[in-house]
């Protein structure tokens, strides 16, 4: 007969962790959290209805915020939201026993290390004017259809937002190189991420020691200082490292 509940599990920790007795997970209302060990791993774990749906923002939001909060204190191989299985045995044997060495090893690789967000994007009319400024043909387009109907001129306008477009997108290749530059000298591991606006400058993510967290902050610091009234600059972390380990999920 099939129980009323199923095992959601967060992610991967040393078998040491102890979890703190007010985290909560998803769910409605958020369900408790606790660890399931297994010799020298744990899986960070709560217990939710079988039938309750997944994919509410809320639930995202918490499973990313009990990732990011044991993040800052431990290693944690992060699982891609999403991941249950019918029982707490099955979490032992399908997941941590059948991965114990491959776990243990990732995780041996992230102490004392966690992921941390570099985004950056321009404030729009400094880098419209910066663009202009360098493009005067561009400049010129712009004047000469200013004030004129937009069906008259769609042709143009459409030219001139991919002119400007194309622009930002060379700025952005060059200032990401720039904080690329800016960190390396810290010794952290980069990937790199896709804008998710138009007017992105830099989107990465980074492995760097928690220990050590304040020279990031530095390096960004003096970068955005330098960018100041052009580019936004925000420090995300510590963080899931979701951009350097790759997790499997058990399979029901």
């Amino acid at each position: 007969m099939a129980t009323e509940s199923v095992v959601y599990v967060y992610g991967i920790v040393p078998a040491d962790v102890e979890t703190d007795p007010e985290a909560r997970g998803i769910g409605d209302p958020p369900a408790p959290v606790k660890t399931l060990v297994c010799d020298q791993i744990a899986a960070l774990v709560s217990e939710i209805p079988r039938d309750q749906p997944l994919g509410r923002p809320e639930d995202l939001t918490a499973h990313a915020a009990l990732i990011d909060a044991a993040a800052g204190e431990t290693p944690v191989l992060p699982l891609r939201f999403g991941a249950a299985v019918s029982t707490e045995e099955a979490v032992k044997d399908e997941l941590l026993k059948a991965h114990h060495d491959d776990f243990l090893t990732a995780l041996q690789e992230l102490e004392g290390k966690a992921q941390y967000v570099v985004k950056a994007r321009y404030v729009e009319q400094a880098i419209l004017h910066e663009i202009l400024d360098e493009n005067p043909q561009l400049a010129e387009l712009r004047e000469s259809i200013r004030g004129k109907p937009e069906d008259a001129t769609r042709n143009e306008r459409m030219a001139l937002g991919e002119n400007i477009n194309n622009g930002i997108a060379a700025k952005r290749e060059l200032d990401t190189q720039r904080m690329v530059e800016a960190l390396e000298p810290l010794d952290v591991q980069i990937a790199l991420r896709e804008p998710t606006h138009e007017r992105d400058a830099v989107h990465l993510a980074c492995l760097a020691e928690t220990a050590h967290q304040g020279d990031l902050e530095e390096a960004v610091g003096k970068l955005a200082e330098a960018w100041k009234d052009r580019v936004e600059v925000r420090l995300l972390g510590p963080l899931g490292a979701y951009d350097f380990v790759v997790t499997q999920g058990p399979q029901e």
